[in-house]
């Protein structure tokens, strides 16, 4: 009897160990080298430099560990992804690197919700992207007068890409300029983008209900692996 006992015991906790099996991996800001300091992350992750889509998540750091709070298929630039300390402007590449996220924007009103502070895009409203000008990577309005519009972007020019977006804080605290401007999370437009990172409509309302500037939210923009993998940022 005592040897039946010793017996089931012994298979009861190899069953146990079967029916366990191997650990999963962390989740994706577990294995970042930085997250930006905050409870809150979007990563933007692409297969490989040369992708023009990959998929955007959106996370919020719990007591117990991150957490997958949505995600959506996300679009890169035309030209694919490049290191952000590098990047050269107009290559249509998306910079890669570890991101504040200053303020929301739009074409259209805030949605109900919104805790972000947004600002309304009217037909006077422009992104200085004229690395000659002293308003260089910034929200203008109206356009200054050393900011060449053929060098910018009219905002409401933009009314589907820009019906909603966030600014990504590439090259905007301290502008190098001939780096890049004008780099955003936006709605999707009919492609890949001239740089920025979109996501479907449903997707981007999403985000803004869920983004919390006292949670100071920051964005990962990466590759799965290699020299610009979103774990290094």
């Amino acid at each position: 009897m005592r040897g039946f006992l010793v017996t089931g015991s012994v298979l009861l906790a190899l069953s146990g160990s079967v029916g366990a099996g191997p650990a999963g991996p962390a989740p994706l800001p577990e294995r970042m080298a930085d997250t930006g300091g905050g409870t809150q992350l979007i990563t933007a992750e692409a297969p490989g430099t040369g992708s023009t889509t990959g998929t955007v998540t959106w996370w919020d750091r719990l007591p117990e560990g991150w957490t997958e709070a949505g995600s959506a298929p996300a679009r890169f630039g035309a030209s694919g992804l490049t290191e952000g300390t590098t990047r050269i402007q107009g290559t249509n590449t998306t910079p890669t690197g570890l991101y504040d996220l200053p303020y929301a924007f739009g074409t259209e009103a805030p949605l109900a919700g919104t805790r972000y502070p947004y600002r309304l895009a009217d037909d006077r409203a422009w992104w200085c992207q004229d690395d000659e000008s002293s308003a260089y990577n910034r929200w203008v309005r109206p356009l200054p007068a050393d900011c060449r519009a053929e060098e910018s972007e009219h905002l409401v020019a933009y009314s589907t890409q820009y019906a909603h977006a966030l600014v990504i804080g590439f090259n905007y605290h301290r502008p190098v300029r001939g780096r890049g401007a004008g780099i955003f999370l936006h709605v999707d437009g009919k492609g890949a983008t001239a740089g920025c990172v979109s996501v479907p409509a449903a997707a981007m309302d999403r985000i803004l209900a869920w983004a919390d500037p006292a949670r100071r939210p920051h964005i990962a923009v990466g590759t799965v692996s290699g020299p610009t993998a979103v774990t290094r940022y």
